[in-house]
């Protein structure tokens, strides 16, 4: 971890917070390739495109699939409010991205959401989903969990969807 991490979490947490203001999920995932050149930013969109596969971090993987080669991606780090669920972490192996930073636990947003319907959170950390791969990305994370935390605060109690 250095400050350039610490720099791209705290911009994927910003757009955590507008994904929240465009009415989705407070969720964002940046993509950064080896020299600090941000390629990709996406949102959440599971509300605005109802659809449940609508994850910041699997928003990005598809756009940067399309765009970028399985080799340079494997170069690149994705930055993420939130630690990537089992999902997102399949897309994340499978699109051949290099490194993952986190803010928020999986473990913490399930706290913070509990048994919420619009989020049944997996208690797997994205370190094992990897760990059942052949190929291992480096994962470094919780960071900044206060900060990435306080984009949720008050979203999955009841009225706030």
């Amino acid at each position: 971890m250095n400050e350039t991490d610490l720099f791209f979490l705290r911009r994927a947490i910003a757009l955590a917070q507008q994904s929240r203001q465009n009415g989705n999920h407070p969720f964002g995932a940046i993509l950064v390739d080896a020299t600090g050149y941000v390629l990709a930013e996406a949102e959440n969109s599971v509300v605005t495109e109802k659809d449940a596969t609508g994850h910041a971090e699997l928003n990005l993987v598809r756009k940067a699939s399309q765009q970028f080669s399985a080799e340079s991606l494997q170069h690149c780090t994705l930055y993420t409010s939130t630690e990537p669920c089992a999902m997102c972490s399949g897309a994340i192996y499978w699109g051949n991205i290099g490194r993952v930073v986190y803010a928020l636990s999986e473990e913490g947003l399930l706290r913070l959401t509990g048994s919420h319907p619009e989020n049944p959170t997996f208690s797997l950390p994205c370190r094992d989903v990897f760990a059942c791969g052949q190929r291992k990305p480096e994962v470094i994370g919780p960071l900044l969990e206060e900060e990435a935390r306080a984009v949720h605060e008050g979203f999955w109690g009841e009225g706030n969807l």
